[in-house]
């Protein structure tokens, strides 16, 4: 095996672990130790992929993000055979995909219960630049482009639907009765957007 797909594998396996223990034990309480030990490496191979364990923890967060995204623009993308109305393919299908991926109990750990601490405002902030404004800036974009949204500034709104989003699926991670809040906040989701939609 070449070097740098030795150092793939080795980086690859350090994620992994990372994001078992972090989702287990939350990041206070997980060692580097521990990590390099569950990913069979030694902790210099963990300190020459990551600088650190908040390095570690911020790619770990870095993939979960990267994940949810990839779900919900798989979920967006139309069905050939079935023809579905444009606002339940882009708002509806999109909206329960994400609420869908927060289910994970590494995304409900790491993303939506410990990333703020851990990172701070400003580097949560970055992740949302990166991943999930993107994806809900195209969105909002879209339907205005199609005359299902009435044309206003694209910023403010697409900050603010990814702020209730978030905090749908922090308050579904957060309850001792996951699968009820999930149903809850999805119709409560469901109800607040289709407020916004402009109808002939």
């Amino acid at each position: 095996m070449k070097k740098a797909e030795q150092s793939e594998v080795t980086r690859g396996a350090l994620l992994k672990a990372a994001c078992e223990l972090f989702t287990e034990r939350g990041y206070a309480d997980t060692a580097t130790e521990d990590i390099a030990q569950r990913a069979g490496v030694t902790r210099g191979a963990l300190y020459y992929q990551f600088r650190d364990k908040f390095g570690l923890f911020r790619a770990v967060a870095e993939d979960l993000n990267l994940h949810i995204v990839q779900k919900v623009l798989s979920a967006m993308q139309p069905d050939q055979e079935e023809q579905k109305d444009l606002w339940d393919q882009i708002v509806r299908a999109g909206t329960e995909a994400f609420l869908d991926a927060c289910l994970d109990p590494a995304v409900q750990r790491i993303v939506l219960i410990e990333s703020v601490a851990v990172l701070g405002w400003e580097e949560e902030q970055a992740l949302d630049e990166k991943y999930g404004l993107g994806v809900v800036r195209g969105a909002i974009q879209a339907l205005m482009d199609i005359g299902l949204l009435a044309p206003q500034p694209l910023e403010p709104l697409a900050r603010l639907i990814l702020s209730v989003e978030r905090e749908a699926a922090r308050y579904s991670a957060r309850t001792d009765d996951i699968p009820t809040a999930r149903k809850e906040m999805g119709a409560t989701l469901e109800r607040l957007l289709d407020g916004m939609r402009v109808r002939n």
